[in-house]
């Protein structure tokens, strides 16, 4: 609103920018602008004040479908005064010279005009359409009525203003009739849950199916690896028992080698050592042979005497000594004549 001070008998009025003033004087207007500041004579003029800023009015209606079903509908109209001398000349702007207040309330009455104007665009089209288009559909609809019924009449540009914008915050029907609408999807909803809810258990219990049939599988192989494992077992165990056998064979054929070379070399040495034995005896039993008896008896009694140790009794008896004093004559003959005999010879 516009401010208004005094001194004396002269007021001084300042007005916002968003407030266009209208002067008049002798019936005749003398100002006319936004945001003016000027002094005056209260007792000489006329003052209107309309504001060209925008403005907002709340919209409710309650209509009937064209299936006789109970709507209401909530909203807002947003409008501004875009010629407020046209606007000054229809509705009364007047503000007291003396406070700057309206005289009227020109913004209540147009706020009803557009109101009204409004509703009966909003019925027209509630009547002419079922209540499940008018919910369905409403919203974008009932905007488009009401535009097209207030851009096309004659009085926002008879009253110098303009419609900015037109919002449908809700449409309803009945608390009854919303339940029973809602009814059918709200049914659906919950069968495209169940379904939801029966894809997920049957993908869970396929996943476990799943699960379970992987760590089967993993068993049968870890089962199929533990025979391998076995079957590579015995095969080592196998090719090792063999390979100690033949290892084993191998050497008991090497020490049974071994024995048999150590023997036949031990049977060829007591051969050889036997052979050269007899031939030795060979020999001294030819030197023996050659010998003549008394030799070999004094010999023999020399080896006697030599294995004997100790001689408690010696018999000598006639015939024993007969014979031995006969031979050791012969033999000293024989060895009387053997010098002769070589002397001859050299």
């Amino acid at each position: 609103m516009a401010e208004i001070g005094g001194f004396g008998l002269l007021k001084h009025l300042r007005a916002d920018a968003s407030s266009h003033i209208l002067l008049f004087r002798d019936a005749r207007l003398r100002r006319s602008g936004r945001g003016l500041a000027f002094w005056f004579s209260p007792f000489a003029v006329s003052l209107a004040e309309v504001p060209v800023d925008d403005r907002e009015v709340a919209l409710a209606v309650h209509a009937r479908s064209s299936d006789f079903q109970d709507v209401v509908v909530q909203g807002s109209l947003t409008y501004r005064i875009v010629d407020p001398a046209q606007a000054a000349a229809r509705v009364d702007f007047s503000i007291d010279p003396r406070r700057g207040t309206y005289l009227r309330q020109p913004l209540e009455k147009l706020g009803v005009m557009l109101t009204q104007l409004a509703q009966q665009r909003a019925h027209s089209y509630v009547q002419d359409a079922p209540l499940r288009e008018v919910v369905v559909r409403g919203h974008d609809g009932l905007r488009a009525a009401i535009e097209d019924g207030l851009g096309r009449g004659p009085l926002l540009t008879d009253l110098g203003l303009e419609l900015v914008a037109v919002h449908v915050v809700s449409v309803k029907p009945s608390a009854e009739v919303e339940r029973a609408l809602e009814a059918p999807m709200r049914e659906r909803i919950q069968e495209e849950a169940d379904e939801a809810t029966f894809r997920r258990r049957a993908q869970a219990v396929d996943k476990e199916r799943a699960i379970q049939e992987n760590e089967m599988q993993n068993q049968i192989e870890l089962a199929r690896r533990k025979q391998q494992l076995i079957e590579q077992r015995g095969q080592n165990a196998r090719r090792k028992a063999t390979e100690k056998a033949e290892a084993e064979r191998i050497g008991s054929e090497a020490q049974a080698d071994r024995t048999r070379i150590a023997a036949e070399a031990q049977a060829a040495g007591i051969r050889a050592v036997e052979g050269a034995r007899m031939a030795l005896e060979r020999d001294r039993m030819d030197v023996y042979r050659s010998m003549p008896p008394a030799v070999l008896a004094g010999l023999a009694a020399q080896e006697l005497a030599g294995k004997l140790q100790r001689i408690e009794h010696l018999n000598i008896t006639p015939d024993l000594l007969g014979p031995i004093l006969s031979n050791l004559v012969d033999g000293s003959k024989r060895l009387a004549t053997r010098p002769n005999a070589g002397g001859e010879g050299r």
